[in-house]
């Protein structure tokens, strides 16, 4: 008598469960990384008019050569007379802001009176001026 004995096959299967995995996690990462949050501001409806002045606001520039002169909107003045004026520039000015271009052979010192002046006349914010290389 004999048997016939059925060998199973051995058939060659794709476990998908690790790339059931990295799929999740992908979804998770991109879900958690993008915000879907609304940026938080009013609404408002402007008034309309029919004639509008515009105004150009220009920043307040002292220009210190080599030689120490001063030079505020390319009119040369003297240190003396630099903090009243500089004093009506920011009474006039929104940002209080004023930038300075001093010569690199300028004294530290001089630089540093010219700053301590501005903070005395109102300024608020010193940018120095520089080049990039």
């Amino acid at each position: 008598m004999q048997f016939l004995i059925r060998q199973k096959k051995n058939r060659a299967g794709l476990n998908v469960t690790p790339l059931i995995d990295v799929v999740f996690n992908l979804v998770i990462f991109f879900a958690v990384s993008s915000t879907f949050l609304e940026q938080p501001g009013i609404k408002l409806a402007l008034p309309e008019a029919q004639k509008t002045d515009l105004q150009k606001i220009e920043k307040a520039v002292v220009f210190i050569t080599a030689d120490q002169q001063l030079l505020l909107r390319d009119k040369e003045i003297s240190f003396e007379n630099l903090g009243p004026v500089l004093k009506d520039e920011m009474e006039r000015s929104l940002d209080k802001t004023l930038i300075i271009n001093a010569d690199k052979q300028v004294a530290h010192g001089f630089v540093v009176k010219v700053m301590d002046l501005a903070r005395q006349n109102g300024v608020l914010k010193l940018v120095i001026a520089t080049e990039q290389k």
